[in-house]
């Protein structure tokens, strides 16, 4: 999976604002991309829930793990790990 590292602002963003520029950038490298998974380190979160159980103690965090086994190209990471979005082109594995 491609991974796209992109710094913080010296604003630090919300969990809307980084979806956008994620999404920004998946609609740049992925033809019609599809959000597989997400995670939101500020608040604990991730998408699919529950698919994260072993994100400290295994290599590859469970929403990776999701994202790679359904076809995930594209991995953006925001601000050192503050949010994660993984995706897939709309069109494959459909």
């Amino acid at each position: 999976m491609e991974q796209v590292d992109i710094e913080g602002g010296v604003e630090p963003l919300d969990f809307n604002q980084a979806k956008r520029l994620a999404d920004g950038v998946a609609a740049e490298r992925v033809e019609e991309p599809l959000l597989l998974s997400w995670y939101d380190r500020g608040r604990d979160l991730e998408s699919p829930a529950g698919v994260n159980e072993c994100h400290r103690h295994c290599a590859t965090p469970g929403f990776v793990a999701y994202a790679e086994n359904r076809g995930g190209t594209l991995r953006v990471d925001i601000a050192h790990g503050a949010y994660v979005f993984c995706y897939r082109p709309l069109g494959e594995f459909a």
